[in-house]
């Protein structure tokens, strides 16, 4: 498969602000890549929470794949027992996300 054959898929990385009940927009890329939209976002938000301190805040990600598919990914969905990012959609991330997860893992938490 050709680059330009895959699908664009696009993130948000949004912050549920607690005064005003809205969504806020943290961050947000796009990768080209045949990956599972999901699991883009599952990967995304596992090394943008590695990255930082949540301080009691609440995360998501919103996936947009290029047939307008929508995917919301939550922190919950990280906790699944033994999930582990794929390093090949590890690749397709910005380098300060993967900087992030080489850091702490590609579960997003703390290498021993």
């Amino acid at each position: 498969m050709f680059r330009e054959d895959m699908p664009c898929v696009r993130w948000e990385i949004l912050m549920h602000e607690r005064c005003s009940g809205v969504w806020i927009c943290k961050d947000f890329g796009r990768a080209t890549t045949g990956a599972d939209p999901a699991e883009l976002g599952r990967a995304v938000l596992a090394a943008y929470l590695a990255g930082r301190s949540t301080r009691g805040e609440t995360f998501r990600v919103v996936v947009r794949a290029g047939n307008d598919d929508e995917a919301v990914i939550t922190p919950g969905q990280l906790a699944a027992p033994g999930w582990r990012a794929d390093p090949a959609i590890c690749q397709s991330l910005p380098a300060y996300l993967r900087d992030a997860l080489s850091r702490r893992g590609p579960d997003g938490r703390p290498k021993p």
